[in-house]
């Protein structure tokens, strides 16, 4: 499978096509465009839209299509933006108890549809993400609508640029969908927000979706898009991933555009993707970075894997033991060669050197993002109206007497470095092009219930069993494709990440798109 690149040609925002045509209107400059995988379902499922009664088997149709297929469809005039628009709104509404979104302004998302559809009927140049509408984590800063990263003191702060990353998106084509819910000040890992209500995980509502993007995941996985735009500190695009049974990327360090996102820290802060397909995520990193040379499926025959150290595999959840054994088994099948890796100390070193330098950055590193966006609200006001466990936790980890010294600050950067420079000795020592291990210890556990996590009679810390296998990417600044490994016995999706090389995002792809062939699909949640 290949993901093609082709460039059309620039044009001026507007109609200039000179025909007798209804583009007039259209006002969105698109950038130049690439020539993607067409997919018999998007042709299908526009079809049936005009040909059957039943609507809702329409839209159960496109909801299903992916990223990929939709774009096609609408690039190629098989798919109206405006009618696949509707489709994907239903379903967030039909599904609003999810608490996916935080913000949807659907008169919004529909009049962008229309011009997306205008730009076409023009011949104007079309974008790589063409009339795709884009759920958006409420942390990543938009104009048209308000920005709360999750907490009181931000509910109706609208800023006064869009981030950096959104801009990408939206020269390439794509729709605001709206802003989704998260864990309050991307503060956590499971999405249980005090102030907005907790997201629900689709496969199983009464548990949680991950976090901290988690409304991103569950949007994605409950087929209210096939694309969403999400942010990874030390595991909130991967948690989510492995929670939902989702694809997501969290890119090297610095590889999409950060600002306009509120920070925890600078050091490990990234923007990226979730997806039902790798395929997606490709498109996604397409856009933007404007690469848009051909991405090939890697041939798993060449391919070396390491498996992670016993540190990252000792003391996992009995089911996600098994899925990821059994997973292992099929790769292996596949014909990857898996190698055991040898990096004990500092697999294990990780999670205490990231949390070091996130408790001393968090503080200062909101202060100066709000003073400097105009948030009309300083830190302390911010803090004083957060919910109790923020308050509480920020009070155990990031405020004084409690937040670390600087003399531990440096060292943990120190520490950081030498991470860097171990694993990709590592990596070279033995031929290997990525590390596979399950990034949390944990299926889904149940709202209400995450604060107390008992793996084999044990009680197990939430930030072990979330971020102890998480880390070492952060660290690292590496870049980590989460696929879907299988699932356990009561239907919850199982996780398997791998991590490459800071800078071997396409190669980390290219081998993804072969993986989740070898691993096969997982079945959807049933809403």
């Amino acid at each position: 499978m290949a993901v093609d690149g082709a460039g059309l040609p620039r044009t001026s925002p507007g109609c200039r096509c000179g025909k007798a045509c209804d583009c007039a209107g259209a006002s969105t400059t698109m950038s130049p465009s690439a020539s993607l995988e067409p997919k018999d379902t998007a042709v299908a499922a526009a079809d049936a839209l005009s040909s059957r009664p039943n609507r809702a088997a329409v839209r159960q149709d496109l909801i299903d299509l992916t990223a990929v297929a939709a774009v096609t469809a609408m690039r190629n005039g098989d798919l109206k933006a405006e009618d696949y628009a509707r489709a994907l709104l239903d379903r967030a509404r039909h599904l609003e108890s999810l608490n996916a979104f935080r913000t949807l302004d659907e008169e919004m998302v529909l009049e962008a549809a229309r011009d997306a559809d205008k730009v076409r009927a023009c011949g104007d140049a079309i974008g790589l993400l063409h009339g795709l509408p884009i759920p958006v984590k409420d942390s990543i800063d938009s104009k048209a609508l308000p920005t709360s990263n999750g907490t009181a003191a931000l509910r109706d702060f609208r800023p006064a640029a869009d981030a950096g990353v959104l801009k990408s998106l939206f020269a390439q084509g794509g729709i605001l969908m709206g802003k989704t819910n998260l864990h309050e000040l991307s503060y956590g890992w499971t999405s249980s927000n005090a102030i907005f209500g907790p997201v629900r995980n689709p496969y199983d509502p009464t548990r949680v979706p991950g976090g901290s993007s988690g409304g991103s995941g569950a949007a994605v996985a409950a087929r209210m898009a096939p694309l969403a735009l999400a942010e990874d500190t030390l595991g909130s695009i991967r948690v989510p991933a492995a929670m939902c049974g989702l694809a997501g990327l969290r890119p090297s360090f610095g590889r999409y555009p950060g600002d306009g996102i509120m920070p925890l820290t600078d050091a490990f802060d990234q923007p990226g993707p979730l997806a039902r397909s790798v395929a997606d995520l490709a498109l996604f990193d397409a856009a933007a970075t404007g690469d848009r040379a051909p991405l090939t499926a890697a041939a798993l025959q060449d391919v070396r894997i390491g498996i992670a150290p016993a540190s990252l595999l000792s003391g996992l959840d009995s089911e996600v033991e098994r899925v990821t054994t059994e997973a292992f088994h099929r790769l292996r099948a596949a014909g990857v060669t898996l190698v055991e890796a040898e990096l004990p100390e500092i697999a294990t070193a990780a999670i205490g050197t990231a949390m070091t330098i996130i408790s001393y950055e968090a503080m200062p590193a909101i202060a100066a993002f709000l003073e400097a966006q105009g948030a009309g609200v300083t830190f302390e006001q911010l803090l004083q109206q957060a919910s109790e466990d923020i308050r509480g936790a920020f009070a155990t980890n990031a405020l004084p007497p409690n937040r670390p010294s600087r003399d531990a600050y440096e060292s943990a950067l120190a520490q950081r470095q030498r991470m860097r420079g171990e694993t990709r000795r590592h990596f070279e020592q033995h031929g290997i092009l990525a590390l596979a291990f399950p990034p949390i210890m944990i299926p889904a556990p149940r709202i209400g219930e995450e604060a107390q996590i008992t793996i084999h009679g044990q009680r197990v810390p939430l930030h072990i069993a979330m971020a102890r296998n998480t880390s070492l990417a952060s660290c690292a600044s590496m870049a980590s494709l989460v696929l879907p490994a299988g699932m356990t016995s009561n239907g919850l999706p199982v996780g398997l990440e791998f991590d490459a090389l800071m800078g071997n995002d396409r190669a980390v792809l290219a081998l993804g798109l072969s993986l989740e062939r070898a691993l096969g699909a997982i079945a959807g949640p049933v809403l």
